[in-house]
């Protein structure tokens, strides 16, 4: 559930409309729900309040520092994969000890910070990350706790670009391979070795594959204990999906119910890495229809926002719901490709999508947005970024100012200037 409703004929989020927002701070502008983003917390959470948990929010998803702060006041932690990251849940107010680190591309200087920083534990990614961060804890007289990201060669049934637990997938240590690397891993100094690992991709919508790759990790677990491996935290990864059209993913407390049927006997701490499932439908990108226009064979709504706002159509293909934020009585409906500004062919966030007439200055909300849509912006065509707003009952705040074109330029100099 979400609280972007019409009341009428107006769309609101909460208890304000979208359109006193779009006309207070301009389009496009994402919108981000307070009470949406606690309540999907709070039901995982509660999901899993029978056994020793942590909910690391994955970061990727949404990097936002109020929704950071949010998350961390519910007595969340991150997931982080770089040293920026790290630096914004930190500035977000973050505890570090609620903090795990993955990523295949750990650098030297990212390994120190984190470190340096006191985060839970890395989520080791390879054999030579497995040694560099042991020379490094080593070097800085610290102990570094840590955990293998076993690849457990689960096909977790969603889009190719987004499945990470494959055998052929960059990430990970083959699950055959890792009894070796725990071993090679306590005979190395500097190191606490705590944890496992596991993530197979995202967007997600059946509990049969986490059921299956958990599976083989738990049966993992178990030999590593009879070896002496001391387990703490079973960090069983994030991915669970969400409804952008007509998917049925499970509810928190089944899927849930299925993953603590298979690691209840262990007592370990499970850290869960969510993103998607706690903010992709906690907001929404607003835009404003700048020209309708018609070829011989197609129907064209131009609005304000492009695929530099939200990647995730041109990207993956991927379906966003279109919504009128104003919804007009008696207009007919045309199939159209909802498109933006961007100098390129694969510039759309809907095609071929069957929608009441929209005219010029009328506006548009693209659903579903809350999850990988800012983070994945970019300046592409030297267009400033979208502001982010956060609705908070019947008010509203600016957490991210829009861009300005002399944000755009900042850090660069000509050679005159050098």
């Amino acid at each position: 559930m979400h609280h972007f409703q019409h009341r009428g004929d107006d769309l609101y989020c909460e208890d304000v409309s979208v359109a006193r927002i779009a006309d207070a701070v301009g389009t496009p502008v994402y919108i981000y729900s307070h009470a949406t983003l606690t309540r999907h917390f709070q039901a995982l959470d509660d999901a899993f309040s029978s056994v020793p948990h942590l909910i690391c929010f994955a970061l990727k998803a949404n990097a936002n520092l109020a929704v950071l702060q949010l998350f961390a006041g519910l007595g969340g932690g991150l997931d982080v994969v770089s040293g920026g990251e790290l630096y914004r849940g930190l500035a977000a107010g973050v505890p570090p000890e609620r903090i795990v680190y993955a990523g295949v591309g750990k650098t030297r200087e990212e390994i120190a910070y984190a470190l340096r920083s006191g985060i839970l534990m890395f989520n080791v990614e390879s054999d030579q990350e497995l040694r560099r961060i042991s020379e490094i804890a080593a070097a800085s007289g610290c102990t570094a706790r840590i955990a293998l990201r076993v690849n457990p060669d689960v096909d977790p049934k969603t889009h190719p670009y987004i499945a990470t637990g494959l055998k052929q997938s960059k990430f990970g240590i083959e699950i055959g391979r890792a009894l070796e690397e725990y071993e090679a891993a306590k005979t190395l100094p500097a190191l606490d070795v705590v944890g496992i690992h596991q993530h197979i991709g995202s967007q997600i919508t059946m509990i049969q594959p986490f059921v299956d790759s958990l599976t083989r990790t738990v049966g993992l677990v178990r030999q590593l204990r009879a070896q002496g491996t001391d387990i703490r935290y079973i960090d069983i990864g994030g991915g669970l999906g969400i409804t952008y059209r007509d998917e049925t993913p499970p509810l928190p407390l089944e899927f849930a119910r299925a993953l603590i049927d298979v690691i209840r006997d262990l007592g370990a701490t499970v850290i869960l890495e969510p993103g998607r499932v706690l903010v992709g439908n906690a907001g929404i990108l607003a835009t404003r229809v700048l020209y309708t226009k018609q070829s011989p064979v197609k129907n064209f709504v131009v609005v304000d926002a492009g695929m530099n706002d939200l990647a995730r159509p041109s990207l993956y293909g991927s379906y966003h719901a279109i919504w009128r934020v104003h919804r007009v009585s008696g207009r007919d409906e045309v199939t159209a490709d909802v498109v933006g500004p961007i100098c390129e062919s694969g510039d759309f966030l809907a095609k071929d999508r069957t929608l009441p007439r929209f005219e010029p200055g009328e506006l548009m909300a693209v659903m579903s947005a809350g999850a990988y849509g800012h983070t994945m912006s970019s300046n592409y065509n030297a267009r400033p970024r979208a502001p982010e707003v956060m609705v908070r009952g019947n008010q509203f705040y600016v957490v991210r100012e829009r861009e300005t074109y002399a944000d755009l330029i900042r850090g660069e100099r000509t050679l005159d200037g050098c």
